[in-house]
């Protein structure tokens, strides 16, 4: 992507290359398919010429009909492409409407570091991009995906939205399509086909079976007691691990014959969905039941960690919830995928989450499990937050990205709940907003969690902190200064080094961002570490020591600079940390620079980029690749610096910020590279290597 550099002699110089980014695929983010697709050929006809002509097309019908699946198919049968990908969000586990826009930009890949409205920098983002998104299982945000949707589509001419949802948004210029459960009728029926081929996967020796001409016909009776519905016979498919095919026609008409005069305000589809749900509900061994009801507090994804500790209790003791789970997707009520980073993961879908949540109740057991849920994501975070700056960062940063959805289950209810709690675990989530690009995300949880809880205390300072870097990465400088010196004033009241090492660092990078580097080495420079005291390993004084090395540099002190941030780099290394120990690389090839040591630049931004990929810091993807230009300019290949700054002006977009915009010194540096590399190759070679370089994928 970056191309390539050649020093004197020839000689490459793999130091002026950059990492390449995840490129992905043309198709964006979407999810494996979880089993093979049976049947909708006209369906996906009908879809794929409407994704052709119209900008809107709503997916609708009964839960488990397969909306999702025949979105996904349509998307990834090779029919549709775009230039800038198809990407996927997966609404279902989302319950706070505020936190729309922050999931749909997450899902495209824009980590908005701006303070303005995240629904404004989704327009901008989008405004010249020729894409697909898909929102999957918009029911219970109809309201606010309408509203995001008519600002998406009227923002960007080249986006076409897929929406899956129970009912249509009612949005101008909506094409709405109703999915029908799948044909029953005769030998060769889809519904006979998507039977047989689950039935098969649960039972193999079943094959022969569905050979047999009489008892071919009986299943095809099963698939119209369950009117096509695929969910419904992949749950009947899993019973014939028990029984034969026979008993399952026989027990499941008992069961439709006994609820056939039932009065009930569902319409047909939606009752032979629930019944069969129930049916498979009542079919389950008592914990099996029990568990099913319990596992219905997460939202998302999960782990078996999580579900031992949340689930457990009364009959079912911990030691027994992973075998039983194990039943439950045996039987097909929980899925089960791996998950690169993040271990195996277990889900249910939501129709089936729906009937555990009701039974849940009727248990009166909702408060105590959510209860238990929320205190074991806030003991996570906890955890994550000690082991952050330790040899298990990258696997940190993994889990909790795998944890995001339950994160939010937990913050809210403990907000509602527990406020005290929610503002510890707000705080100690610093990392995941401030290092994972969920900038937004974070201000909005602690702002909420500060106004909620005791404004004093360890936690509260904590939380002053978190808020702090957010409002430094989203440039409202003024907000970080004062937050910077509020932190400080309560920091001083704790006689707790650590936290005063931390507001240190916030308060010193607060006033040398707008150009004060000064006055931000005097807050945080050795003398005023030594001051503090604390661990010398701890986070407040190494991040002391990287905005110490900043400023230093700013102020052309660039030798000591490299001092203070090669001590930087070895601290990290001793602790196998990546994230600081990359910024400290940054620092290193900012001294080399100023010392005329181009080549030494190029290596160490090429590091740093490496570490920064590793963990998915846009931020610093794109400092690293203004600083890289910068470098590779110097030593006189334009037309890489140029590609590179192109590359580097899509990184930044992502993250809603135009180059560090409010930081004199760092958009020196990339003014000064896009001076030394036009003046290398001429305007017009230099616009379009940007050009080149500007349509880079940013994964």
């Amino acid at each position: 992507m970056f191309g390539e550099y050649s020093v004197n002699n020839n000689q490459s110089d793999s130091a002026a290359r950059g990492p390449r980014p995840d490129s992905g695929s043309a198709l964006g983010n979407l999810p494996p398919e979880s089993a093979s697709f049976v049947g909708r050929e006209p369906e996906l006809g009908h879809l794929n010429h409407l994704l052709r002509e119209r900008r809107l097309i709503t997916l609708t019908g009964v839960g488990g009909v397969g909306k999702s699946r025949l979105a996904l198919r349509a998307v990834t049968g090779g029919r549709q492409t775009r230039r800038d990908g198809v990407w996927w969000v997966e609404l279902s586990p989302l319950r706070d409407p505020a936190l729309l826009s922050a999931t749909v930009a997450h899902a495209v890949g824009l980590a908005d570091h701006s303070a303005r409205s995240l629904d404004e920098e989704l327009c901008a983002w989008m405004a010249d991009k020729e894409l697909l998104l898909v929102l999957d299982t918009c029911e219970h945000l109809v309201t606010e995906c309408r509203h995001l949707v008519g600002e998406l589509l009227q923002s960007a001419p080249g986006l076409t939205v897929l929406v899956t949802s129970r009912e249509p948004l009612g949005s101008p210029g909506e094409q709405v399509v109703e999915v029908r459960p799948l044909p029953c009728e005769g030998p060769d029926s889809d519904a006979l086909a998507l039977f047989r081929e689950r039935a098969v996967a649960a039972t193999p020796q079943l094959a022969a079976v569905f050979d047999e001409p009489g008892r071919a016909a009986v299943a095809t009776e099963v698939c119209r007691w369950l009117d096509g519905i695929p969910l419904a016979l992949e749950l009947a498919g899993a019973r014939l691990r028990l029984w034969t095919l026979e008993q399952t026609a026989r027990r499941l008409g008992a069961r439709f014959d006994m609820l056939a005069d039932t009065r009930t305000a569902l319409v047909p589809r939606h009752q032979t969905m629930r019944t069969a749900v129930g049916w498979s509900h009542e079919l389950c061994e008592p914990l099996e039941r029990l568990l099913w009801a319990r596992l219905s507090v997460f939202t998302g994804d999960f782990d078996v960690g999580a579900a031992r500790a949340v689930c457990s209790g009364g009959p079912l003791p911990a030691s027994r919830v992973e075998r039983v789970l194990a039943g439950l997707v045996a039987k097909s009520v929980v899925r089960r995928s791996e998950a690169r980073g993040a271990g195996t993961r277990y889900t249910m879908l939501d129709t089936i989450r729906e009937f555990g949540l009701d039974w849940l109740t009727e248990l009166g057991e909702v408060r105590t499990v959510a209860d238990r849920h929320a205190h074991w994501y806030a003991a996570l975070s906890r955890a994550a937050d000690r082991g952050w700056l330790g040899p298990g960062q990258v696997d940190w940063y993994r889990r909790m990205t795998a944890e995001h959805a339950q994160l939010r289950t937990a913050l809210e209810h403990l907000l509602g709940s527990d406020p005290t709690a929610a503002l510890e675990m707000a705080g100690a989530l610093w990392f995941f907003w401030f290092s994972c690009g969920h900038v937004h995300e974070g201000r909005a949880f602690l702002e909420r969690a500060m106004r909620a809880a005791p404004c004093t205390g360890t936690a509260y300072t904590q939380a002053l902190w978190a808020l702090g870097l957010t409002a430094l990465l989203q440039g409202d400088m003024e907000a970080a200064q004062r937050l910077g010196e509020e932190c400080t004033r309560e920091a001083a009241r704790l006689a707790d080094p650590e936290p005063e090492l931390r507001a240190a660092y916030l308060h010193a990078v607060a006033v040398m961002m707008p150009g004060d580097a000064a006055r931000a080495l005097a807050l945080a420079g050795p003398r005023a570490r030594a001051g503090h005291g604390g661990r010398t390993s701890g986070p407040g004084w190494l991040l002391c020591r990287l905005a110490t090395s900043y400023a230093l540099c700013d102020l052309g002190r660039f030798e000591e600079a490299a001092e203070e941030a090669r001590g930087l780099h070895e601290a990290c290394a001793e602790l196998g940390e990546r994230w600081l120990r990359a910024y400290a690389d940054y620092v290193l090839a900012v001294a080399a620079l100023g010392l005329g040591e181009h080549g030494e630049a190029a290596r160490h931004v090429r590091a740093m980029l490496s570490g920064k990929r590793l963990l998915g810091d846009r931020f610093g993807i794109a400092l690293g690749l203004d600083l890289l230009a910068a470098a590779v300019a110097a030593l006189g290949d334009g037309e890489l610096a140029a590609r590179l700054l192109g590359t580097g002006h899509a990184w930044w977009r992502t993250v809603g910020r135009p180059q560090m915009g409010g930081s004199p010194s760092l958009t020196a540096l990339r003014d000064q590279g896009e001076r030394q590399a036009r003046a290398a190759i001429g305007d017009a070679a230099y616009e379009s290597a940007f050009r080149g370089g500007a349509a880079a994928t940013t994964g």
